[in-house]
């Protein structure tokens, strides 16, 4: 059951980050930018949190990206294909290879549904991996809680297009650098540590053949019913 569980919140929570990667560059950049992933103050216990990827791949060409993280329950890529105008999770865990397809039009439809957040930007600037990045302060209210959340970025690498299919940080006019964002009590922050420009094939960004199209309410079921 503990394991279950934990694969839900990690679909769901990385369902949450990939589609901000998504266009990454608007065709300024082509290459792969990779992140790592770390957990603070995480109140998880340690068994639970060792199955959540401490890596994340983004390949980017064009209008469309490929983000993918490898954890100990199997890999997961989120795809954009702007060019197809669809976006995909593909599963490739417990012995099972599954595909969620949402339209670009479903995604907008979800955004519309989510608080606004208010954007602060400083006057702070730092490197990260060779580029200069500007900080910004996003200030989040939600049942009546704020959050805040610092997020670095740069425009060397794309505008603000480059967060495109993420509520909180959709108005950055820049590539996240090194950001954070909080799913119920589990903070998840990336941070980039290298960036490489290279040609991608296209081949990529598609759905693989050998991945079969399901839905959430039927992998809910598939793995034992619930989150």
């Amino acid at each position: 059951m503990k394991k279950t569980t934990a694969l839900f919140c990690l679909i769901f929570t990385l369902s949450l980050i990939s589609p901000m990667l998504a266009k990454a560059a608007n065709g300024h950049f082509e290459g792969v930018i990779t992140y790592s992933i770390s957990f603070p103050n995480s109140t998880l216990p340690a068994d639970q949190l060792a199955m959540f990827p401490k890596e994340s791949i983004v390949s980017v060409k064009g209008n469309n990206s490929r983000n993918e993280s490898a954890s100990a329950m199997g890999n997961m890529i989120e795809i954009t294909n702007y060019d197809k105008k669809f976006t995909v999770t593909l599963l490739d865990m417990m012995g099972k290879k599954l595909a969620i397809k949402k339209t670009l039009d479903e995604i907008n439809n979800d955004l519309g549904k989510q608080p606004k957040p208010s954007i602060q930007v400083t006057t702070e600037t730092r490197d990260i991996a060779g580029y200069h990045c500007k900080k910004a302060i996003i200030t989040l209210e939600k049942d009546g809680k704020k959050t805040t959340f610092d997020v670095w970025y740069t425009g060397e690498l794309g505008g603000r297009e480059s967060n495109f299919g993420n509520p909180l940080y959709q108005d950055i006019d820049g590539m996240l650098m090194e950001f954070s964002f909080q799913e119920r009590t589990l903070t998840m922050k990336y941070s980039v540590t290298k960036v490489e420009k290279k040609t991608l094939s296209d081949s990529i960004f598609e759905i693989p053949a050998d991945f079969k199209l399901t839905t959430q309410e039927e992998l809910k079921s598939m793995f034992g019913g619930g989150m």
